[in-house]
């Protein structure tokens, strides 16, 4: 039994958290085949040395192809208490799942899916369908190879095969799919995964969170991302020297700017990483981050130089008279640095920022552009944009308010979409010269 059991993440006397393998059924069915459900009961019967049948809570399933983490109850009264926390979705579960197609942009879906209990099928529906039952779930994405994505997906409600069925509804099935994926061929493995499962214990109340990675088979092609994933934020490239991320809205960069910035959570899964440059909290894209010393000092030195092009896309309210220009003006930070002024001619402490721009598309009343940083100012494009009349659509700190309600924007429409270093030849990083990191561009953003 010792040599069959699955990996045991976590045990004590009201849980029991394991890895469960692939193509193996939680509970006993009518294949015969041995069952996690059973094993366990046999694991534990034997470990404890409890006479008769051991209890063991069965909270939660996985499809038989799909392997993952997985919790059981010890008591009823952990199963029952476990339940509560499924059902009302404050137990979080997340999926890594490799899909047909180069999925743009992070989305959530909702579906209204009816299962068919004679072929055990499960398909979307129009909501007034009787026995239909609404199904949500939200992805990010967290890598792309081949002309497949990587998705992180978590599960907001808990419906038969609802992951399976709604990707594919999508237009990006599961490689390997035999069910909802047409065109997988026969013997690949699904590549859907329960990586991330998180709860508060069911007598304890201390939070929990368990993870695991598949490996083998067309998960090879993903390392770099299904490492992102235990860190939740998505590497663009990794090697010994730099880490390039797509940092998303309501992010802070370094640990001295908040709590659970990106460089922390880089470095609990990376080891040691620093930050070179920042975003805004709000702004989405492209953050390079050095992982030693001297890769950070050529960094350092490299944008103090201005040999780092960054390349950013917005857009603003109203039209430019020129299609493309260079805008020079002189910024003032506030005491608490959460703010600038900025002023046309320069004044004592304040810094010179120029900005590029080049219009790629008008709107009736706003536009399209891309920008490039000549100097990297607090602020600078969104209080430069504000100061020529043309504020960052959706920025309530330096735009149109009134502006932004009636676009129904939220958050500034920003995103840092490329980075372009050039370094020195004596430069412990000059053999990256030459090499373009970026990100997806934003729909909103694409011309």
């Amino acid at each position: 039994m010792q040599n069959r059991l699955p990996k045991i993440l976590y045990e004590d006397n009201h849980l029991l958290v394991v890895i469960k393998p692939v193509n193996m059924p939680v509970q006993a069915d009518s294949s015969g085949d041995p069952d996690l459900l059973s094993m366990l009961k046999e694991y534990v019967k034997v470990t404890y040395n409890k006479p008769g049948e051991a209890y063991l809570g069965l909270v939660h399933r996985l499809d038989r192809p799909v392997g993952g983490v997985m919790v059981f109850a010890r008591t009823s009264k952990a199963a029952k208490r476990l339940s509560e926390q499924l059902s009302s979705k404050t137990a979080v579960k997340k999926y890594a799942a490799v899909v047909m197609g180069e999925v743009d942009s992070d989305k959530e879906l909702t579906d209204y899916l009816l299962k068919d209990e004679n072929t055990n099928t499960v398909r979307i529906v129009p909501p007034s369908t009787p026995g239909a039952k609404r199904a949500q779930l939200r992805y990010r994405v967290f890598g792309r190879e081949k002309g497949m994505t990587l998705l992180d997906v978590e599960l907001l409600t808990g419906r038969p095969h609802q992951i399976r069925v709604q990707l594919s509804g999508a237009g990006f099935p599961i490689f390997g799919d035999a069910r909802y994926n047409r065109g997988s061929k026969p013997g690949q493995q699904i590549a859907l995964w329960a990586y991330e499962l998180a709860f508060a214990h069911p007598v304890k109340k201390e939070k929990m969170r368990f993870t695991g990675l598949p490996a083998g088979g067309i998960w090879d092609e993903f390392n770099t991302g299904l490492r992102s994933l235990i860190c939740g934020i998505e590497v663009l490239f990794s090697d010994d020297n730099i880490i390039a991320v797509n940092k998303r809205p309501g992010e802070c960069v370094a640990a001295a700017d908040g709590d659970c910035s990106v460089q922390e959570r880089l470095s609990s899964e990376f080891g040691a990483v620093y930050p070179v440059h920042r975003l805004d909290f709000n702004t989405q894209g492209i953050v390079l981050f050095a992982r030693n010393p001297a890769a950070k000092e050529a960094l350092d030195r490299a944008i103090r130089e201005r040999s780092v092009k960054k390349i950013y896309r917005l857009i603003v309210k109203g039209h430019f008279e020129k299609k493309a220009g260079v805008k020079t003006a002189y910024a003032v930070k506030d005491p608490e640095g959460s703010k600038v002024t900025v002023s046309e001619a320069a004044r004592p402490g304040s810094k010179e920022m120029i900005t590029r721009y080049r219009v790629l598309k008008e709107f009736p009343d706003s536009s399209l552009l891309e920008v490039e940083l000549i100097t990297g100012r607090t602020h600078q494009i969104r209080a430069h944009m504000a100061y020529l009349g043309h504020p960052v659509l959706g920025d309530d700190k330096y735009g149109d308010r009134a502006f932004n309600k009636a676009k129904n924007a939220g958050r500034q429409v920003l995103q840092a979409i490329r980075a372009e270093p050039v370094f020195e030849k004596d430069s412990p990083l000059s053999y990256l010269n030459g090499r373009i990191f970026e990100t997806r561009i934003l729909p909103e953003l694409r011309v």
